[in-house]
């Protein structure tokens, strides 16, 4: 498809799924580019070329032709936003486990202790079935290892010994888990 990319634009805008792809295939190495130099914290080089990526389907959701700047320029601003912003998040994400976690001596309710009624007990048997199929579906073989082995009481020196991976490659795979199970959350 030869076309500018102002053209690109207002193909798209007109519907055009395919002038779509050919600009995102267009400027995908721009968003590969400009992920090599960063970091996410917990995360791995395909999550900031997601949000790279994500950048880029903003930039042409909101390019203005009328600005006069051109679409390439605009594009790697938003690309560029868009990581750092992720990269900022990241950061901020490393206080999680000490504003998540219980207090030890708030006693944990044992189980089956807090409801009796049978149409709750068949409502959580259905919730935790689709979690198991979502989990199963959704996660990598080593995700679904890690988890396991984390589940079963392992410590992050033992589950990198069983695994033969780094302590650091444990904790990346196991937020991973933990952000694929907060979007079922958000789903549900």
């Amino acid at each position: 498809m030869n076309m500018t990319d102002e053209s690109a634009i207002a193909e798209i805008r007109s519907g055009s799924a395919a002038a779509c792809d050919a600009l995102i295939a267009k400027y995908k190495s721009l968003v590969r580019a400009k992920a090599r130099a960063y970091f996410i914290t917990g995360g791995d080089k395909d999550d900031i070329i997601q949000e790279g990526m994500i950048g880029l389907f903003k930039a042409i959701r909101e390019f203005d032709p009328e600005k006069g700047i051109p679409f390439r320029v605009f594009a790697e601003i938003c690309v560029s936003r868009q990581i750092l912003s992720a990269v900022k998040a990241g950061a901020r994400q490393k206080h999680i486990p000490l504003n998540s976690s219980l207090p030890l001596g708030r006693p944990v309710p044992a189980a089956g202790s807090l409801t009796r009624d049978p149409e709750q007990i068949l409502i959580g048997r259905e919730d935790r079935l689709y979690i198991k199929e979502y989990l199963l579906s959704a996660l990598s073989a080593m995700e679904l290892r890690v988890l396991t082995l984390r589940l079963s009481g392992m410590s992050y020196a033992e589950i990198s010994e069983q695994t033969r991976s780094g302590v650091k490659s444990i904790d990346n795979a196991l937020r991973r888990v933990r952000r694929k199970a907060e979007k079922l959350l958000k789903m549900s």
